[in-house]
């Protein structure tokens, strides 16, 4: 064991002590949250125009705080950008944050001198976490690697922008700058695939123990090791990797071909990061849910997924919450944003401490018929067929069919990648379907309804996914393909790439 190895200990034990200050008592921690936000917020413009002064507590806040979007709060975000103090938060924010929306064009969610350190201590932790758990402390004493944006800032008034990821690569602690890779020159290529093939280059012959990235892009970087080598597997590459840590998508569909890719079962941390904050990660090898992180400087409301598009939707603390249920996860912090829905859903497995799973968008969904079909029912679905018949999935998407041929019932369409195609293509729809089926009891009731046929899926052909996001600019970076769309622009660009005997 090295010396990094050694002292990783007794601090991750060190943390994990700290953690579990909050970790039982999360309602209470969250209420000091809310507390201090409104505290330090009080004067700035924002709650000034929302009567901070008069909120005492979580009725209040709802009272004069409506649920925000980025359209809602940009003409704050504006003033802002231009340089102009104590409009969200006190002062200026350190970073921008730059990410692109489908309504808003670029979004600049700011950063705060107060936000900042908690993006990089949920990074920690959730090391640390695993570390404390498991004792197993090897990756900290070989190379790692961040599959990630640019680091490269611009400015806007005097503050930085940038992406998230490319904000954090520049507040890596010193003790693992000598660890890791790539090289700032090679991550600050902006043409992913060229930055791929640089990175292949300069971690070849590196003693690789830990990587982190998105699953989708991180196959993109095995397959091109794999392809440069000559090798079969990563792990005659890299013998000594050991940790695969990862966020932004459910790792369960890449599950099956990155294993294959490796040669191993190797341990995983999810994480739960996003612009506006970091908000969960895995805490355990134990099970898949993710620790909500209470004393954050996130105050978290929660609205059930059935009431967030009604004018006055349910609007839950922590407190209140319901398992198995899925809700919107909405969020005040620590740089100024207020009631801000994030778009995410989630659902509570656990109260003790509270714990959640990623279920998907609340505007990722099909219910062109009031089915209400999301994310988390289609990709169960799928996995669990494709499981059963050994199939390994390289990416899919699912849309509805309103307007489908003459004498033709309306239905779902699957896009789906194969690495390996069923036998027979139409048994394994019907046994996906029926699977849906018993997921979404409204789905069921269409289909027996004959309001909607059972789905038809689509076979696509290999790099199928890459090759449109290449021509849209998407390939790499953050971009993910969305699971589900309620209308079909995404579909009909896919429709080029269907293999003929699936049409």
């Amino acid at each position: 064991m090295g010396l990094k190895g050694l002292i990783s200990k007794p601090f991750a034990a060190f943390a994990v002590r700290q953690m579990n200050k909050w970790k039982y008592n999360a309602v209470d921690a969250q209420n000091r949250v809310l507390q201090n936000l409104i505290k330090t917020a009080q004067n700035t413009v924002f709650g000034k125009d929302h009567q901070f002064n008069e909120i005492k507590t979580f009725q209040d806040f709802k009272k004069r705080v409506a649920v925000n979007d980025y359209e809602d709060i940009k003409p704050y975000i504006e003033k802002v950008v231009k340089g102009e103090e104590n409009i969200l938060w006190p002062g200026k924010p350190i970073y921008f944050a730059k990410t692109s929306g489908t309504t808003s064009g670029v979004k600049y969610i700011p950063i705060s001198k107060e936000s900042m350190p908690e993006h990089i201590k949920a990074a920690r932790n959730a090391l640390l976490s695993y570390i404390h758990e498991t004792g197993k402390t090897d990756f900290v004493n070989g190379k790692m690697i961040f599959l990630q944006g640019s680091p490269e800032m611009d400015k806007k008034a005097g503050i930085s922008f940038g992406r998230l990821s490319g904000i954090v690569a520049n507040h890596v602690p010193a003790y693992l700058q000598k660890n890791r890779l790539p090289s700032y020159e090679t991550n600050c290529i902006e043409d992913w695939e060229q930055k791929v093939d640089a990175i292949v280059e300069e971690t070849l012959n590196a003693d690789m123990r830990l990587i982190s990235g998105i699953p989708p892009w991180c196959q993109m970087y095995f397959d091109r090791l794999i392809a440069k080598t000559g090798k079969q597997k990563i792990k005659d590459i890299f013998p000594n990797f050991k940790l695969f840590v990862y966020g932004g998508v459910n790792y369960e569909p890449y599950r099956a071909r990155l294993e294959e890719s490796l040669g191993f079962k190797i341990d995983s941390i999810e994480t739960y990061p996003a612009s506006e904050g970091f908000i969960a990660f895995q805490d355990s090898q134990k099970d898949k849910s993710l620790l909500l992180l209470a004393d954050a400087g996130i105050f978290y409301e929660f609205i059930p997924t059935e009431t967030f598009f009604d004018e006055k939707p349910v609007r839950l603390s922590l407190g209140e919450v319901e398992l198995n249920k899925n809700y919107a996860i909405v969020m005040s912090t620590s740089a100024g944003l207020w009631a801000y829905s994030l778009g995410d859903t989630v659902k509570f497995v656990s109260k003790n401490p509270y714990k959640i799973l990623v279920t998907g968008r609340i505007k990722h969904y099909i219910s062109a018929f009031g089915e209400h079909v999301i994310g988390e029912e289609v990709e169960q679905a799928l996995l669990l067929i494709a499981k059963d018949e050994n199939i390994e999935i390289t990416e899919f998407t699912v849309a509805p069919q309103v307007n489908p041929g003459k004498g033709e019932m309306p239905y779902h369409e699957w896009f789906v990648e194969f690495v390996n195609p069923p036998k027979n293509l139409k048994e394994f729809a019907i046994k996906v379907d029926q699977a849906l089926q018993q997921k979404n009891i409204y789905y069921k009731d269409l289909i027996s309804g004959k309001v909607l046929q059972p789905l038809v899926l689509r076979s696509l052909k290999t790099s199928s996914f890459i090759n449109l996001m290449r021509a849209e600019g998407k390939l790499g970076g953050q971009n993910k393909v969305p699971r589900l769309a309620n209308d079909r622009s995404l579909a009909d660009k896919l429709v080029q790439y269907i293999i003929d005997g699936s049409k």
